[in-house]
């Protein structure tokens, strides 16, 4: 039975603190945040091929290791984060203090309930979906780094387990942390959550 191998790694910490950032802000990692990435990755080098969102946060770290470990990496842009609209740049004290009745809505109901101008969740999930579709179809048999965001994880967790969209922003993705798919005939298995290879 062939497997197909699909790690993922969020972002570490970005320059700017807590704030929504989407894909509209493209803040670049601290040194923390490289720390955290380096961190969880140890001395693990088994990918065929790194696949990288093109935003800094994600981008920069994908260079570094596809450098370091002479793996090919190709950037997908369909992997960006979601589009959070006017919610772009602002922190997350704004959004739970200053919008509180806007984000409580949005937390009950992220898929009605989204911040003016952002991008409609089904849209965003059909996007990352269809990109992932591409990778596992492409790479059948290997073993895959996806280097990406908090949303686009939460996106393909979601799928993976067959969750509805409300409960996307129910799963935690801590920055640095690794998450596994195993995916053989039966489809794709969750392995592990926030982990490390380290």
């Amino acid at each position: 039975m062939t497997e197909t191998v699909i790690d993922l790694i969020r972002h570490g910490e970005p320059a700017g603190g807590r704030r929504y950032r989407g894909h509209g802000v493209d803040d670049p990692l601290t040194e923390r945040g490289w720390t955290q990435m380096w961190s969880a990755i140890g001395d693990y080098r088994q990918w065929s091929q790194i696949i990288s969102s093109p935003l800094l946060r994600c981008h920069t770290f994908a260079t570094a290791l596809g450098e370091r470990y002479g793996i090919p990496l190709a950037v997908e842009s369909r992997f960006r984060e979601v589009g959070f609209g006017v919610w772009e740049g602002l922190s997350h004290d704004d959004i739970k203090i200053g919008r509180m009745t806007e984000y409580q809505a949005f937390l009950r109901d992220p898929v009605n309930c989204r911040p003016r101008d952002a991008e409609p969740l089904d849209d965003f999930m059909q996007r990352v979906s269809a990109a992932y579709d591409e990778v596992i179809a492409r790479h059948t048999g290997r073993r895959i780094l996806i280097v990406a965001h908090a949303g686009v994880m939460r996106a393909i967790i979601a799928k993976t387990v067959h969750a509805a969209p409300t409960g996307l922003y129910r799963i935690k993705i801590s920055n640095g942390g690794v998450t596994r798919i195993r995916h053989s005939s039966e489809g794709g298995v969750l392995e592990f959550l926030n982990g490390k290879l380290a």
